[in-house]
């Protein structure tokens, strides 16, 4: 619990009128424990991410409810931007390890780079075979479909910390009805230094 899904799957159901003590998060991993779980009946629905969607939509074992693949139903869904991969660290953290920040944000800059020069087979390729569970075709038409979500530059879009914001006040007690100073809580100083 606390994971990214588990809070978008709170928010989802509370724009729905559904209050969390109409259902039961369970916890369930990805990829074959996803489905396990789905299979069995240990849940009746989850948010998952790709190529577990595809998998179990091509099986026929589940069907897609609200679909968060591409930025356009992403804002339908949600009714606006929601960058949900990010780097988080702990700001003293952050502080204290000014060059190893930079690392590690030179290496998502430059995969984010790559991945907008290179097509989905190119990807895939660099890929180990375990990862699209034996199934390169579904992947590739997962990933074709997945491609618009990744940033070409990695920073953060205009705007999405307030819906970001406005979307955890929703189910998150820990700044529900609070004033957050948001300049506070992200930055693209190390992206815009980003080699």
């Amino acid at each position: 619990m606390g994971s990214g899904t588990h809070g978008l799957t709170q928010y989802l159901a509370s724009t729905k009128g559904i209050t969390p003590d109409q259902f039961t998060p369970i916890a369930v991993g990805s990829g074959d424990t996803f489905i396990a779980a789905i299979k069995q009946g240990t849940i009746d629905a989850g948010m998952t991410t790709e190529p577990t969607i595809s998998r179990l939509v091509k099986t026929g074992d589940a069907k897609v409810l609200i679909d968060l693949r591409t930025p356009e139903t992403t804002r339908a869904a949600l009714g606006g931007d929601y960058p949900f991969i990010s780097i988080y660290m702990r700001a003293d953290w952050v502080a204290q390890n000014k060059g190893v920040v930079q690392r590690v944000v030179n290496a998502y800059v430059k995969t984010l780079k790559w991945i907008q020069t290179h097509t989905p087979q190119e990807i895939a390729d660099k890929l180990p075979a375990d990862y699209y569970a034996g199934d390169k075709d579904l992947y590739l038409t997962a990933l074709t479909g997945s491609m618009p979500m990744f940033s070409p530059d990695g920073k953060m879009p205009a705007g999405a910390p307030d819906f970001i914001l406005k979307v955890l006040q929703t189910y998150n007690a820990n700044v529900k009805g609070k004033t957050i100073d948001l300049t506070k809580t992200w930055t693209n100083e190390y992206v815009d230094a980003a080699k």
